[in-house]
C-alpha cells in the first residue's frame, strides 16, 4: 500500500488560528481587560498630543437605573464619533457624565427613608441621595464599557461633584450679577403629586378627560351703558372652561376689544335673559347651551365691555370685565373666565389692572376657601378637596345656583408632568425667573435681547438634521421667562440671603464668591448647616429697605440649569477640554459637538444655548445632531407595561456587544429606529459573514510577510490592481460617511464589499490561484499583497463600529514592524496609500469585463441547471472581437486574467469579424451581452481534467504516481520542492 501523500494535501489552503466561532459574550470581557492593561484610553491621549482638536461634549444621562436601548444607540453613536475623529488624525477626548441632581432620585430615596427621613438633618438626607446616584453611575459605567465605548470612565463628570455644584451655583450668580434673575409671583407649571414647580422642558402633553362647562355670569353694572336696548335687562354673560376647580380662583371676564359682541335675547318673552357672546360664535354657543330661538337685541365692540362688572357664579365677589388681546373666536363664548393665580395669560391681565393673584390651592392641590367671599355658615364643600377631586363638587354647586348651562367630557390634550406622568396646574407662587427679554449687548455693542441673541445664535450652528434648527428657534421665540427654581433637597442650592422685611436677596460679589468656595470646599451640603450663618457681616442692611435680618432661600436650582451649564463647568475647565475649548470660544476653527435624541431640543441643546449666550454671548456648541427615538417592530415607543423594550446588557451578554454595535451602525439614527430580539438576531448574522470574510482573508494570508513579500503596486496583476482601486474607492467613501455621521451607510457598503465584491466574487475566483500555485509565486503574492492591503483597511475602517472583533483581527494580521499594539491607536487608512493611481478611471475600465461574466455566468447557470455541466472550470470560452474591442479584451484592462476572472478552463480571445463563419454552433452557445463588436460563446472544456487543480488543459501527464496533472501544478509541485512520489516497492507502478 502507497504511502505518498494525497494529491490534495499539495493543495495550499487557508489557514488562520482567527476562530469562525466568536463567542463574543466571553470574549469580549477579556480584550476589554487587555485594553485596561494597555491604558488604551490614555494611549490614545497621548496620540493626540499636537493634532487638530475635535470636542464631543456629553450630555449626562441620568444616573436611577440600569440602560435601556436608547442610552446604548446615543453611547453607540458617540462611541462611533469619538473614534472616528481619533482615526481621522483628531485629537478627540471623551469625558462622560452623569446628570446626579432631580426628583425622581429623591424620591427614591423617600421611599426608602420614609417617616424616618423627616428625622434626619438635611446633609443626611442629601448624603443618602448621592449613594443612591452614585450606584447608578457605577452600574451605567459598567454597562457603558462592557459595550466597548472609549472614554475617560475612571473620572466622569458628575452634577452631584462638589466642584460641579460649585460651578452650578457660579453659573447662577454670574446670571444674577448680570440682572438675568428676578424673583415674583407668577403662575408656572405645577406638579402637585410632586409639590413642585416645572419649567416648559419639564412638560409633556397627553391625552385627558377634564370636564367642559358653560357657565353664566350675571352683568351687575349698569346694562344700558352698554347699549341702550340692554337698559333694564338681566343681562349675563357666558364663559366656557375645562376647569371648573379654577372658577374659586375667578376675577374677571376678559373680551376681546375688537371682536364684534351680540346681545342675544333666549326667547320671545320679555323678561327673557340676555346673553353676551362673540358675534362669531353666537350660534355655536345658542346650540351648545340650549338657548332655543334667540333674538339679537345689539351689537357692539367688546371694548365697551371694559370695567363692567358681574357677580360670581356662587361666591360674593364682584367680577370684572377685561381687555385681552388673547381671546379668541375657534372655541368657547368668546368671554375668558381669568383666574390671575392659575394661568399666565390671566396673570398678567390681573397685573394690568390690579387684581388678587393670591393661590389658595396649595402645593398638593387642595383648594382652600377665600373667607372673604364666603359667607355661608359651614365650609364650602370644595374646601380641602384635591382639585380633580373639586371639579364634580364645582360642576354641581353651578347647577345648584342655576349659573350652569351645559356641560360634558371633554378629551383633549393637557400638560403632564414628564417624570411621573400626572396632570399638572397653573399655580401662582413666588419662584425664580432667567427673563428672556433682558437687554444684552452684542459683540458691536448694539443693544437687543437675551431671546433675540439666543435665536441669532442658532443661525450660526450647524443642525442635522437640518430641521432641528427651526424646532429651537421657535421654542426660544415663544417659550415664557425660564423658571429656574424647584421645592426640593436634592439639587443645587439657590444660595441667596432674602431680606426678612422686603423679600429682596442680598446682591454682593464678593459674598458670592465666598459661598462658592464654601461649595467647592464642602458641596451644596454645606448651605444647609450652620457653616454658612457668619457669611453675612453682623451690621448687614438691605439695599433696599434697610432691614437688618436675613434669610436663606429654600429653593434648589432646575436641574436643566445643572446640566445645560455643563459647558461651564467641564468644557470650559477640565484639563483635557479647556484648551480646546476656549480654541473654539475663541473662533480658532476647533468643532465642538452636542448629540442626542431630539427631545434635548427643548432640554439639553435649549439650556445649554441660553446659559452659554447669557454668559459668553454665543452658542456652546458648532454643530448639534439628533437621534430618533428607539421603536418595536410595529411602530410602538418601548416601555416596561408594554414588555417590548430591548434590554442591551441582556443582548451584549447573550449575542454580544459587538451585535449592539452594529444594529446601533445599521440604521439612519436621524429617523426613529425599530429594535427588537428578530432585529437584533438579523445583525448577528450579518455579524458572522463580516466574520467569515476576515477569517477568509486571514487565512489566505497564511505564510505571507508583508515586510518581504508585498509586490509593488505597478507589479501587480491586472485583477489584483482592480480589487486596489475598488478598496480606495471604497475607503474614500466611508471616510466621507464617517465625517458626515453616516454611519448606516458605513454598514451597508462595507457589508456589500465583504459579500459581494470579496466573497462572491475576488475571493472566489482567486482560489485556482491561491490553491493551486507555488505559495512563493509572483501571482499568488500579487493576490496576497492585495488581500493583505484589504484586509488591513477593512480592519481599521471598522474599527469604530466592530470595535472588537477589528483589534481581534488586528492581532492576526501580519504586520510591519513598528506597527501600533491596537487598531484603535492607528488611524484610517489614507486612500492614496491604499492604490496610488487613478481608481475612478480604472474601475471604469473594468465595467466592460463585469458585463461579460456576468452574462457569462448566467449562461453557465443554466447549463447547470440542465446538467450540461457539472462546475463552470467544464467549460471554456470563445470570444471574438473586433478591432477595436480586442485590445481592451487582450491587454489594457484584462490581460491574461480572464480565465480567472470567468472561473472557467480557458478562454481565447480571436479578432474576427465574422465569428458565425468559423463557430459550429453544435459545439458552441452564443452569450447574450448586448455589447457591440463582441461575440462570446461557451463550449465545452477541451484538453484534459488535471486531477490537481480540476481545470480542464492541453496537456496532463504523471507526476511520479499522481496521474493525470497539468503542466502548470508540474510547476507548481517542482517550485514547492515536492518531489514526485514513487509507488512503495513491491507495488505496480
Amino acid at each position: 500500500m502507497s504511502s505518498a501523500p494525497e494529491l490534495k494535501a499539495t493543495l495550499t489552503l487557508p489557514q488562520t488560528a482567527f476562530p469562525m466561532k466568536a463567542n463574543l459574550p466571553q470574549n469580549e470581557p477579556l480584550r476589554l481587560a487587555r485594553w485596561a492593561s494597555l491604558r488604551l484610553y490614555d494611549e490614545l491621549r497621548k496620540a493626540g498630543v499636537g493634532r487638530p482638536a475635535y470636542i464631543l461634549h456629553d450630555g449626562p444621562p441620568y444616573a436611577n437605573g440600569p440602560l435601556h436601548l436608547g442610552h446604548a444607540l446615543n453611547k453607540g453613536l458617540k462611541d462611533f464619533v469619538v473614534k472616528s475623529k481619533t482615526m481621522a488624525g483628531f485629537d478627540s477626548p471623551y469625558v462622560p457624565g452623569f446628570d446626579c441632581h432631580g426628583l425622581p432620585i429623591e424620591i427614591k430615596v423617600d421611599e426608602q427613608l420614609g417617616r424616618k427621613k423627616l428625622e434626619l438633618p438635611a446633609a443626611a438626607v442629601l448624603d443618602a441621595c448621592r449613594a443612591y446616584a452614585q450606584k447608578y453611575v457605577d452600574l451605567q459605567t459598567s454597562q457603558f464599557e462592557r459595550l466597548g465605548c472609549f472614554g475617560r470612565w475612571d473620572k466622569p463628570y458628575k452634577t452631584m461633584a462638589r466642584d460641579y455644584e460649585a460651578k452650578t451655583l457660579e453659573a447662577f450668580y454670574g446670571f444674577l450679577e448680570k440682572g438675568f434673575v428676578y424673583r415674583g409671583l407668577k403662575p408656572v407649571y405645577w406638579c402637585i403629586h410632586d409639590r413642585t414647580a416645572l419649567a416648559e422642558a419639564e412638560v409633556e402633553y397627553e391625552m385627558h378627560t377634564s370636564p367642559s362647562v358653560y357657565v353664566r355670569y350675571r352683568l351687575t353694572s349698569d346694562a344700558g351703558a352698554i347699549a341702550p336696548a340692554l337698559e333694564g335687562r338681566e343681562v349675563y354673560t357666558i364663559i366656557w372652561t375645562t376647569t371648573p376647580w379654577t372658577l374659586p380662583a375667578s376675577m374677571a371676564v376678559a373680551f376681546h376689544p375688537d371682536f364684534e359682541y351680540v346681545a342675544l335675547q333666549a326667547g320671545d318673552a320679555a323678561d327673557a335673559p340676555v346673553y353676551i357672546v362673540a358675534a362669531e360664535l353666537a350660534a355655536q354657543v345658542a346650540a351648545a347651551c340650549t338657548l332655543g330661538e334667540t333674538v339679537e337685541l345689539a351689537r357692539f365692540k367688546g371694548a365697551v365691555l371694559d370695567r363692567v362688572t358681574f357677580k360670581h357664579p356662587f361666591l360674593d365677589r364682584s367680577v370684572l370685565g377685561v381687555l385681552a388681546n388673547y381671546v379668541t373666536a375657534d372655541t368657547g363664548t368668546g368671554a375668558v373666565h381669568t383666574a390671575p393665580s392659575h394661568g399666565a395669560e390671566d396673570f398678567y391681565t390681573g397685573q394690568r389692572y390690579g387684581l388678587d393673584a393670591t393661590t389658595r390651592v396649595d402645593a398638593t392641590g387642595h383648594i382652600h376657601v377665600d373667607e372673604s367671599v364666603w359667607k355661608g355658615e359651614a365650609a364650602p364643600p370644595f374646601e380641602g378637596k384635591k382639585v380633580w377631586a373639586a371639579n364634580p363638587i364645582i360642576v354641581a354647586m353651578l347647577e345648584e345656583s342655576g349659573a350652569l348651562l351645559a356641560t360634558a367630557d371633554l378629551n383633549h390634550s393637557y400638560p403632564h408632568c414628564w417624570r411621573c406622568h400626572r396632570p399638572v396646574i397653573f399655580r401662582a407662587t413666588e419662584q425664580w425667573f432667567i427673563g428672556l427679554e433682558t437687554e444684552v449687548e452684542r459683540e458691536d455693542g448694539s443693544k437687543t435681547t437675551f431671546r433675540q441673541l439666543s435665536i441669532e445664535e442658532i443661525d450660526k450652528v450647524v443642525w442635522d438634521p437640518s430641521w432641528g434648527k427651526e424646532r429651537i428657534t421657535n421654542m426660544i421665540a415663544t417659550r415664557p421667562d425660564w423658571c429656574i427654581s424647584r421645592q426640593r433637597i436634592w439639587g443645587v442650592p439657590i444660595a441667596v440671603f432674602l431680606c426678612e422685611g422686603c423679600n429682596q436677596p442680598v446682591l454682593d460679589a464678593a459674598l458670592n464668591r465666598r459661598i462658592v468656595g464654601l461649595f467647592e470646599n464642602e458641596g451644596a451640603e454645606a448651605w444647609h448647616s450652620a457653616a454658612t450663618d457668619g457669611l453675612l457681616a453682623d451690621d448687614a442692611a438691605c439695599a433696599h429697605c434697610g432691614g437688618k435680618k436675613f434669610r436663606k432661600e429654600t429653593d434648589i436650582l432646575d436641574v436643566w440649569f445643572d446640566s445645560g451649564t455643563s459647558w461651564f463647568a467641564v468644557a470650559e475647565s477640565d484639563p483635557d477640554l479647556k484648551d480646546a475649548y476656549t480654541a473654539f470660544q475663541n473662533n480658532e476653527g476647533v468643532p465642538v459637538l452636542y448629540l442626542e435624541g431630539g427631545d434635548q431640543h427643548r432640554g439639553w441643546f435649549h439650556s445649554s444655548l441660553l446659559t452659554s449666550v447669557a454668559l459668553r454671548g454665543r452658542a456652546p456648541y458648532s454643530h448639534v445632531s439628533t437621534a430618533g427615538w428607539t421603536l418595536d417592530e410595529q411602530g410602538r415607543a418601548m416601555s416596561k407595561s408594554l414588555g417590548n423594550g430591548v434590554d442591551p446588557v441582556d443582548i451584549a451578554n447573550r449575542l454580544g456587544g459587538e451585535i449592539v454595535r452594529l444594529w446601533v451602525a445599521s440604521i439612519d439614527f436621524r429617523e426613529d429606529m425599530a429594535a427588537s430580539e428578530n432585529l437584533m438576531q438579523r445583525c448577528a448574522d450579518i455579524y458572522r459573514k463580516l466574520r467569515n470574510t476576515f477569517k477568509i482573508l486571514l487565512g489566505n494570508l497564511n505564510g505571507f510577510d508583508p515586510v518581504r513579500d508585498r509586490v509593488s503596486e505597478g507589479e501587480l496583476l491586472p485583477l489584483d490592481r482592480y480589487m486596489l482601486a475598488r478598496t480606495r474607492e471604497l475607503t474614500e467613501k466611508v471616510l466621507a460617511w464617517y465625517a458626515a455621521f453616516e454611519f448606516h451607510r458605513v454598514y451597508h457598503a462595507v457589508n456589500d464589499f465583504a459579500v459581494v465584491d470579496l466573497s462572491n466574487f475576488y475571493i472566489d475566483v482567486l482560489k485556482d490561484r491561491m490553491y493551486t500555485f507555488a505559495p512563493t509565486s509572483h501571482s499568488r503574492r500579487s493576490a496576497q499583497t492585495v488581500l493583505w492591503q484589504i484586509a488591513e483597511a477593512l480592519a481599521r475602517l471598522v474599527a469604530p463600529i466592530l470595535s472588537f472583533t477589528a483589534d481581534e483581527v488586528w492581532d492576526y494580521l501580519p504586520a510591519l514592524e513598528g506597527r501600533e499594539a491596537s487598531v484603535h491607536l492607528a488611524q484610517f487608512p489614507k486612500p492614496e496609500e491604499v492604490f496610488s493611481g487613478n481608481a475612478t478611471a480604472l474601475i471604469r475600465q473594468w465595467k466592460l469585463a463585469f458585463v461579460i461574466r456576468e452574462s457569462v455566468l448566467r449562461t453557465l447557470e443554466e447549463f447547470r441547471q440542465d446538467k450540461k455541466i457539472g462546475k463552470a472550470l467544464d467549460a471554456d470560452v470563445l470570444i471574438y472581437a473586433d478591432d477595436k474591442m480586442f485590445p481592451y479584451l487582450r491587454h489594457d484592462t484584462c490581460g491574461d486574467n480572464l480565465k480567472e476572472f470567468l472561473n472557467v478552463s480557458k478562454v481565447n480571445v480571436n479578432l474576427h469579424p465574422n465569428p458565425d463563419a468559423v463557430i459550429d454552433p453544435a459545439e458552441s452557445t452564443l452569450v447574450p451581452t448586448g455589447i457591440v463588436g463582441l461575440r462570446v460563446y461557451i463550449c465545452p472544456a477541451s484538453g484534459s481534467k488535471c486531477a490537481r487543480c480540476w481545470n480542464f488543459m492541453p496537456e496532463v501527464s504523471n507526476y511520479g504516481i499522481w496521474e493525470n496533472v497539468c503542466t502548470r501544478c508540474h510547476g507548481a509541485l517542482t517550485e514547492m520542492g515536492i518531489e514526485p512520489p514513487q509507488a512503495d516497492a513491491g507495488e505496480p507502478a
